[in-house]
């Protein structure tokens, strides 16, 4: 597994960024750059995308899989405090984490600690949810179905742009500066071709889900957010079609370490790369 780090590398702080179904730890340049005096930002690109392998068996493009490898990550890095950011799948990623290390607590030995050493007692610090909740929208995630596993090429990096700002309106408003930063390393040239820079099969496992098995999914869930002691920021666009108006509040109702912001015009999911999308992250992570 790649990851891509800012800030001192013997800083203890650790800020943890996750990235969603189909992008890179690159997604976040602009805003570790903006933690890096504060934090060792540390941005991995999950398998399956980006600089990080894939894996032989399909079925292991699941969150519990992603979960598990972050852990490894985690023993890596040996942070004595980790804060984490996570956007969309990202934040489920986060979730995972926050749920096994809660459930450790409670079924094993007082040291012993989701698998990390005896030497590592790990408790996750301040969570961002970038336009995620315990509970997804079915349309959002038909939205997203209908193009994650599609094969596609572009003559030149400049179609390649335009597709993904085809696709990606939800992140609002930006530049052609700005949307060639969001094409760059989700696309990569191969044979005098832009291609896609991630596992096609990583949407084999969107197809073999039940209605049932979302259901228990979004129970584990529910149970791993409100396990969560530490402060919770919840970011939503105000136009998601994932995250619903519903959802973040019961978000807010369900963990009393919540709040909620919201960003305006813009749906799934905020990119992080303006300061009035980071400047209230940075506050919350800071202060």
């Amino acid at each position: 597994m790649a990851y891509w780090e800012w800030g001192d590398p013997d800083n203890d702080k650790v800020l943890l960024c996750m990235h969603g179904l189909t992008r890179t730890g690159r997604d976040f340049d602009t805003f570790a750059a903006r933690l890096a005096a504060d934090y060792r930002v540390v941005c991995p690109d999950v398998v399956g995308r980006g600089k990080s392998d894939w894996l032989i068996n399909p079925a292991f493009y699941v969150v519990p899989q992603y979960a598990a490898d972050m852990l490894t990550l985690i023993a890596r890095l040996n942070p004595r405090h980790l804060d984490w950011v996570g956007t969309s799948m990202g934040g489920l990623i986060g979730l995972a984490l926050a749920g096994t290390l809660a459930m450790s607590a409670q079924l094993r030995p007082p040291r012993a600690n989701a698998g990390l050493p005896d030497s590592q007692v790990l408790r996750l610090g301040k969570a961002i949810l970038n336009d995620i909740g315990p509970s997804i929208s079915l349309s959002g995630l038909e939205r997203i179905a209908g193009y994650v596993g599609q094969a596609m090429q572009f003559d030149s990096f400049g179609q390649a742009v335009d597709y993904v700002r085809s696709v990606s309106a939800g992140f609002g408003q930006h530049d052609q500066q700005g949307w060639e930063a969001l094409t760059r390393h989700v696309f990569c040239e191969h044979d005098g071709q832009w291609v896609r820079h991630y596992d096609l099969r990583i949407a084999e496992p969107f197809a073999g889900q039940s209605e049932e098995a979302v259901k228990a999914s979004e129970a584990l869930l529910w149970g791993a957010y409100e396990s969560i002691a530490t402060p919770i920021l919840v970011v939503r666009g105000e136009l998601s079609d994932l995250l619903t108006a519903e959802t973040a509040q019961k978000m807010l109702a369900r963990n009393t370490h919540a709040k909620l912001y919201a960003v305006r015009n813009v749906g799934h999911a905020p990119t992080l790369r303006t300061d009035d999308q980071i400047d209230p992250l940075r506050d919350f992570l800071l202060v």
